[in-house]
């Protein structure tokens, strides 16, 4: 195969270009694994970071969305899905809670936390782009330990609305 320059300068770009849009996709996958307790960090429910604050402090818990899953094909009875926007303000605390009947998965969009699970020998920090899964054996609390505001989005499967510790 023969090329000219024209051609070896253009295959060079479409490499390099590939290149780079294979490095900003692995890094991206990677965002959803940070802010993850440390594989040699994690222990059995309940043996790692102890309870805490039971009460909100400087935290708004918004629902902005929700579906009623007996009525949809699925037909999950007594649950709902839903969509909400916490906002914790720097120093404020989402009290200690049990996600043992309401899987959720969290996305930061701002900010930073640190989250300490019952799952974690360790406190895990989690900063803007990263996601937190939370099943049925995360028992934990945040806290916002930075010095701004941080938002997060959090989509779970409420079993109980009137459940006190919904957060």
């Amino acid at each position: 195969m023969i090329m000219n320059s024209k051609t070896s300068r253009a295959v060079w770009r479409g490499l390099a270009l590939a290149g780079i849009v294979a490095g900003a996709m692995s890094a991206g996958s990677m965002s959803a694994f940070a802010g993850s307790c440390p594989a040699d960090k994690v222990v059995p429910a309940g043996q790692g970071q102890k309870p805490g604050a039971t009460m909100p402090k400087d935290v708004t818990d918004t629902v902005i969305g929700s579906i009623d899953l007996s009525k949809e094909p699925a037909a999950i009875n007594d649950r709902t899905f839903r969509l909400r926007k916490l906002v914790i303000q720097a120093g404020g605390i989402v009290p200690w809670h049990s996600h043992e009947d309401r899987p959720a998965i969290i996305y930061i969009v701002s900010g930073e936390v640190t989250e300490y699970a019952s799952t974690c020998a360790v406190p895990i920090v989690h900063k803007s782009g990263d996601v937190a899964v939370e099943s049925h054996d995360t028992s934990h609390w945040w806290k916002n330990t930075g010095k701004t505001q941080a938002v997060l989005l959090s989509s779970d499967l409420l079993h109980d609305p009137m459940d006190a510790n919904m957060m």
